[in-house]
């Protein structure tokens, strides 16, 4: 802030206040010189009262002035007062306009708080939907695949069973060429079973016979009727439907017929075979299982 210009008493008014203390000056310099001596009572009253006149007069125009002064000075801090209160105005009205933005942004960040709850809120219930949806995918997919696996089960099975009969039917074949007596045929014969079961070796099918006169073996070897055994010490006289084995599992045991006892006890005597009508074979049991 600007310094404030003291206001100063013009020369020519100062001029009255010098003339009028030179006048008393002279006035007392009239009576110190004029008066006889000692002075007397009134002439000394008199000359104490023109110099204290006259000092009064030279310092009167310096006593206005620095009252001037004083006022002037006073009138400039109640300006800067004045200027420091409107100040305080504008701060407490930018304070205001402060406190209103801050309740817009408060308002606003309310507002986005809200906005973001009901987003989290909402992304929990898609997450949820979602994680119902996948479970529900995941069940049908794997009751899907379960049906799937199911029918190519059946179907490995089906293929095993229609492989097995085709098997069986040559190996008839074979056992009518052998029974014949013609050695072309059944050389024939021999020749297509042997190229039938080496396609169904390639896919894993392996039949198995039984060599005459080896011990009949229960875990290898079945009769015709699967519910009986023969007597213990029986012996093998010939096959009569092939066993199978699938990837290394047993589908079926070899069906075979036995040695009757006698002739087991008698080799002398020509052997008898316990020979029945060829059955027809029993289906394969699931590989799988």
């Amino acid at each position: 802030m600007d310094e404030p210009t003291v206001s100063r008493i013009p020369f020519w008014a100062k001029a009255a206040f010098f003339i009028g203390d030179a006048l008393l000056l002279g006035v007392a310099l009239v009576i110190v010189m004029e008066a006889p001596h000692p002075l007397p009572l009134p002439q000394a009253c008199l000359l104490v009262v023109s110099v204290m006149a006259g000092a009064i007069l030279f310092c009167v125009p310096f006593i206005m002035e620095h009252k001037a002064a004083v006022r002037l000075a006073e009138a400039a801090e109640l300006k800067s007062a004045s200027d420091q209160f409107r100040n305080l105005e504008e701060l407490a009205e930018r304070i205001s306009q402060a406190t209103g933005q801050w309740q817009t942004v408060q308002e606003h960040c309310e507002k986005a708080v809200g906005s973001a709850k009901e987003i989290g809120e909402r992304m929990v219930a898609e997450g949820k939907e979602f994680a119902a949806f996948s479970t529900k995918a995941a069940d049908a997919e794997r009751t899907h695949l379960r049906l799937e696996i199911d029918k190519r089960r059946r179907a490995e099975t089906e293929s095993i069973e229609v492989l097995v009969r085709i098997c069986d039917h040559v190996y008839a074949l074979y056992r009518a060429g052998v029974q014949s007596g013609q050695p072309a045929l059944q050389e024939q014969l021999g020749l297509f079973q042997r190229a039938v079961r080496d396609a169904i070796r390639r896919l894993g099918l392996v039949a198995h016979e039984a060599e005459p006169g080896t011990p009949f073996d229960p875990n290898q070897h079945q009769l015709m009727d699967p519910n009986t055994s023969p007597s213990e010490g029986a012996l093998i006289a010939d096959t009569i439907a092939s066993g199978y084995t699938m990837q290394g599992q047993a589908l079926r045991r070899i069906v075979v017929a036995v040695q009757p006892m006698a002739a087991a006890t008698n080799p002398s005597e020509p052997a008898q075979l316990s020979l029945v009508p060829e059955p027809t074979p029993e289906a394969p049991d699931d590989p799988k299982g």
